[in-house]
């Protein structure tokens, strides 16, 4: 892998437009090249004249000067100080500007310190914050030491947490120096020591002249890590009375919110220092090529100024590493290093060669099955039959659910792929663990395994219905549907640590957090508003095996008022989800563009109510209400789509009626998704067009116009997270923010003031 490629995969996608801009500089370079290249063929021609004419004489003389010009300075970098001092920025004056190809060599120095300055800037500030957040975990940590005192053995352990600093600075500088290789700066290791031994020294006179239990008088427990117990408790008790009453399940609670807080830290700074490591291999790549290429000596001068810039010279990171290391071992792991470098240091999660053997597997699987069910079908003329029509109204229907939940898993699988090729950080925005969320390959092999199973399914009822011979396993076999549906329940809820346990809980938990607020809660209550026919089909399991229909083999669900009722209710609990999670966002937010987005969904409630009953009760009144009533609903969750969601048709954007910022490399994209969400958008509505169709033509257009919604929200998927990783750049939220477990009242007043 070249140095660019791995470059560019090692960017942190929320910081790329803080790294060195890489590409900008290697094309100057190009550009010194050829016309280096140019110059240099005319020089070469006149230089063999010459030498023709003086025997190679002048050569000698132009080589002797050539390594003089070696020697001489080629720059000069200058350090200039602004804002008071606290802001240093660098600019290199190029003593050989009237040469040939000078200006295009002050070019690249001008961008070098362009971007030198715009690393360094960023890289200081972000350490500055990461030294803020510290502090806040030490305040954190001296609150959780206190606490387990408090609740667990107050005489033992009091003891021991005064005296423990001081033995535990003697721990981390035998750890410390255990670590030190031979290739450590011994200037800057000896630094690094005085500097913690200082904060040791501090630590321990704060630890000496400070009771830890006094520290809970000033500290409160957030509202949303306690139990209901401690809640009730609270509301019976004085309020005026800060003393702090924490069981020891609360602690456990308490004790894993600072973990998780501790490991997030910890990542951020991992980070940090891999951001400061790659824009200095970055920067010593661009200057050995810059001097291979024009011979001459400024490599040195210039990464000597590099890497004396905060950016090269800062050891805080390395220093914040070792101690936070040290604290969350200490604290957390009961000194256990091994397991506590383990929890920290989340490895990162490796390709299996099995799962590209099994995915074409059952992709072959499938199309071999899918080709014997046409066959089959279409060998007999099944469909033509009564028979027939019968079987593709009744039964198909229960395996459509199955299609269109494959085709949902289709979708979202080429939605990561391209997410993870634009380098949209999903992970990221959805929540889920480090090393636990499934890519592309993973997603397509539980696809195509979903999909061999209920096609298989549906090939074993289709042959049973058509041979004569095996009438006598009818009934058993309509069973099939159930006993498939009762599978694909068991899998998901099966608490075995098997077929990706972590992602099917995640996938359980954010069903049952559906009003609630996250990125990944609403997102998936979004596809589930795409899913209003496999919900529908829900029912139909109901009716069909519930109440028996499938024994007696007669179309009788709609003549059952509790169906109705349930078919009303069922077509509207998709969109319920979202218009619920909208309303709660706008009363904790008080964003008025929420409620406006929830209208949209009531206006798509409204819609659902009049096609059902359109559906059920025919008549032309009930037609007209339904065809307004969804012209509406398409016009809102349109606009609302391309302008809200995607963030598109800004009119003064530098990409007109775009948006400033753009991933995918060709605007026509755009534009070409704008139109293809609005033709599907329409299409979704021709279902209200009803024109005395035969039942398996109304079973055609039904399966296809919920599979194109489908595929439509898998285009809105891809610009919709798009938009949302945009937003994260802009402001830089790289990493998940984990909320405090203690809060300090000294720190309120400050706030308040």
């Amino acid at each position: 892998m070249t140095f660019k490629k791995d470059f560019k995969q090692q960017m942190v996608p929320e910081w790329e437009k803080e790294y060195m801009d890489y590409e900008g500089l290697k094309r100057i370079l190009k550009e010194m090249k050829s016309s280096r290249q140019t110059k240099h063929n005319r020089s070469l021609q006149h230089r063999l004249k010459l030498e023709r004419a003086f025997s190679g004489l002048h050569l000698k003389g132009s080589n002797q000067q050539r390594e003089e010009d070696n020697e001489e300075q080629v720059i000069e970098v200058k350090t200039l100080e602004e804002e008071g001092g606290s802001k240093q920025l660098y600019k290199t004056n190029f003593h050989k500007l009237h040469e040939e190809g000078g200006e295009a060599e002050a070019r690249l120095f001008q961008k070098l310190d362009e971007e030198l300055n715009k690393v360094n800037a960023f890289y200081k500030d972000q350490v500055e914050a990461a030294n803020h957040e510290f502090n806040l975990l030490s305040k954190q940590m001296e609150a959780l030491v206190a606490l387990r005192v408090k609740v667990k053995s107050p005489d033992a352990e009091l003891k021991q947490i005064v005296s423990s600093p001081k033995e535990t600075a003697d721990q981390n500088h035998q750890q410390k120096d255990s670590m030190i290789g031979p290739e450590v700066d011994p200037v800057q290791q000896t630094n690094r020591n005085i500097h913690h031994h200082e904060e040791q020294a501090e630590e321990h006179n704060n630890y000496n002249r400070r009771d830890p239990l006094e520290i809970l008088e000033h500290v409160k427990v957030d509202d949303s890590l306690q139990f209901p117990k401690s809640t009730i408790k609270k509301a019976f008790t004085d309020s005026s009375d800060n003393e702090l009453s924490i069981s020891k399940e609360e602690l456990k609670k308490i004790e894993k919110q600072l973990r998780l807080v501790f490991v997030e830290f910890y990542q951020k700074l991992l980070h940090l220092k891999d951001y400061s490591f790659m824009n200095l291999s970055a920067f010593s790549k661009i200057m050995k090529t810059y001097e291979k290429r024009t011979s001459r000596a400024a490599s040195a001068a210039y990464m000597t100024v590099v890497d004396n810039s905060y950016l090269g010279s800062s050891d805080e990171v390395n220093f914040l590493l070792e101690k936070v290391e040290s604290t969350f071992i200490r604290n957390f792991t009961r000194s256990n290093h091994k397991k506590g470098r383990k929890l920290l240091r989340q490895k990162a999660k490796t390709e299996k060669q099995n799962i590209t053997f099994f995915t074409g597997f059952f992709s072959g699987c499938f199309v071999a099955l899918l080709v014997a069910t046409i066959f089959r079908i279409t060998s007999q003329q099944f469909i033509k039959k009564k028979k027939g029509t019968f079987y593709m109204e009744n039964i198909f229907p229960l395996y459509s659910l199955f299609g269109y939940i494959t085709l949902h898993m289709l979708v979202y699988a080429a939605n990561t792929y391209y997410w993870k090729r634009y380098r949209v950080n999903y992970p990221f925005l959805f929540g889920f663990r480090a090393g636990t969320e499934l890519d592309y390959r993973e997603i397509f092999l539980l696809t195509s395994g979903h999909a061999v199973v209920a096609l298989l399914c549906f090939l074993i009822n289709l042959q049973i219905e058509m041979n004569s011979s095996s009438q006598q396993y009818k009934t058993v076999t309509e069973l099939v549907p159930l006993i498939l549906v009762v599978l694909v329940l068991l899998i998901t809820f099966c608490p075995l640590n098997i077929i990706y346990r972590s992602s099917r809980f995640f996938f359980i938990r954010c069903l049952f957090r559906c009003i609630c607020v996250r990125l990944a809660d609403f997102f998936l209550a979004d596809q589930l508003t795409s899913q209003f026919q496999a919900f529908k089909s829900v029912e139909l399991y109901i009716c069909y095996y519930g109440l028996g229909e499938h024994s007696r083999r007669q179309k009788k669900c709609h003549t059952r008022g509790i169906y109705n009722i349930q078919y009303f209710i069922v077509g509207i609990i998709p969109y319920w989800f979202r218009l619920a999670q909208c309303m709660r966002q706008f009363y904790e937010e008080e964003d008025i563009n929420r409620a406006f987005n929830s209208l949209n969904y009531l206006s798509t409630i409204t819609a659902m109510v009049f096609r059902t009953a359109f559906e059920l009760k025919k008549g032309r009144s009930w037609k007209v209400l339904a065809l307004v009533t969804s012209a509406l609903a398409v016009l809102q969750n349109t606009y609302w789509d391309i302008v809200k969601d995607w963030g598109l048709l800004q009119r003064h954007s530098k990409n007109p009626y775009l948006r400033d910022k753009l991933i995918l490399p060709h605007r026509s994209i755009y534009f070409i998704a704008m139109v293809v969400d609005v033709v599907l958008r329409i299409s979704w509505m021709q279902l209200v067009f009803e024109m005395n169709w035969s039942p398996l033509r109304k079973v055609t257009i039904i399966t296809v116009t919920s599979c194109l919604e489908i595929v439509r929200r898998g285009i809105w998927n891809f610009f919709r997270l798009e938009n949302e990783h945009l937003n994260n750049v802009g402001n830089y939220r790289a990493f998940k923010s984990v909320p405090h477990p203690f809060s300090y009242y000294d720190d309120e007043k400050d706030k308040d003031e």
